[in-house]
């Protein structure tokens, strides 16, 4: 397995976003000593309630020259909010900037408040996803000048400064867009929001295509999820409980205008057709209904040992997306959790394959 330490860089009680930023970085540090394999963060705009991270790129400059060994990446650029280029000549500089670690995710966005500042087209995200993941890989592939002609964007002769060729992820559990991923070598992943049992079969079917393909090795498929480690089942439990209650009451899912988090969340997961996910979240802020169906990885080491070995073999997933700073968790929580995961949970798990 792999494990990835996973940043939405949430908005915390009495933390400037300098102060955060920099509490980031001591994060980012512990887990490269500790053996993580990525460190990723999310792209979010126009909402200091939530997220203080509207720019991946300057997040991945910042890890590697925070960490040494591990691989940093977005996950991921919002594409329809970008022209191709953009994204290309970035993951080009960021590749070389850190020396070959860098791992470019890319999304279709969920969130109509992003696209209307920027003038950006929200209904054809998905195509525009699509088709700019196709030009950026011609781009990044190419050893001279490359041409590109699609639906929405046409380039003649462009020369790139500098040609790296990173991986390339795309978070996503629609049927026609893991085909495609399969087909292109790309890797995938999903979030606990998403019920495992009944999305299972489309990565199975993902891996099955990606075999057909001909790729070589196995794909990565990731699983955004949130951690909590202590010495004791009991001390976890107690500790995670105001934590998650803060984060999804006032920060994660809540909008610019305000709203209680957990609400907005189980509201938008119905207006897309997922009952089961809006139930999830529901549920987000009761630390308990999460561990009774393994939703989030809260324990002793032992015990996050065997959530994690049951959820991935349930899930089909091989990479966990872990968020270790959760709403207000003060910082001496926060390092313990992730010390405790990093020295016992990690080195547990690194030879368990779920696929």
């Amino acid at each position: 397995m792999k494990f990835a330490h996973f940043s939405h860089v949430w908005n915390k009680p009495g933390l400037t976003a300098a102060e955060r930023y920099e509490q980031l970085w001591r994060e980012l540090a512990a887990a490269d000593e500790l053996g993580f394999d990525y460190g990723f963060c999310v792209e979010h705009h126009f909402n200091p309630r939530e997220s203080w991270m509207p720019s991946p790129s300057i997040y991945c400059a910042a890890a590697a020259a925070h960490t040494r060994r591990r691989r940093v990446g977005t996950m991921g650029n919002v594409v329809p909010l970008y022209d191709p280029l953009r994204i290309v000549e970035d993951a080009a500089m960021l590749d070389n900037l850190a020396n070959g670690r860098f791992e470019l995710g890319l999304v279709s966005g969920i969130v109509p408040d992003f696209f209307g500042p920027y003038g950006a087209d929200f209904n054809n995200r998905r195509a525009l996803t699509h088709e700019a993941l196709l030009c950026i890989k011609q781009a990044l592939s190419s050893q001279g000048p490359f041409s590109f002609n699609g639906e929405f964007h046409h380039y003649q002769s462009v020369t790139l400064g500098v040609k790296p060729h990173p991986p390339i992820w795309i978070h996503s559990r629609d049927a026609d867009t893991l085909a495609l991923l399969a087909r292109e070598g790309v890797h995938t992943g999903y979030l606990f929001l998403v019920p495992r049992d009944e999305v299972a079969p489309r990565y199975r079917e993902y891996l099955r295509l990606w075999r057909d393909a001909g790729h070589t090795g196995k794909p990565n498929i990731g699983y955004w999820v949130l951690v909590y480690v202590d010495e004791t089942d009991a001390k976890a439990v107690a500790k995670a409980k105001p934590y998650f209650e803060h984060c999804f009451t006032n920060v994660f899912g809540t909008r610019a205008e305000g709203g209680i988090g957990y609400q907005r969340l189980a509201e938008n997961h119905e207006k897309r057709g997922n009952p089961r996910g809006a139930e999830i979240a529901r549920h987000s802020i009761d630390v308990q209904y999460l561990r009774e169906h393994n939703l989030a990885f809260v324990g002793s080491p032992k015990t996050v040992i065997e959530q994690i070995k049951q959820a991935a073999s349930e899930g089909v997933f091989n990479t966990v997306m872990a968020e270790f700073n959760i709403g207000a968790i003060i910082e001496e929580d926060l390092m313990r959790s992730i010390k405790l995961f990093g020295s016992e949970v990690l080195p547990a798990l690194r030879d368990f394959e779920p696929y």
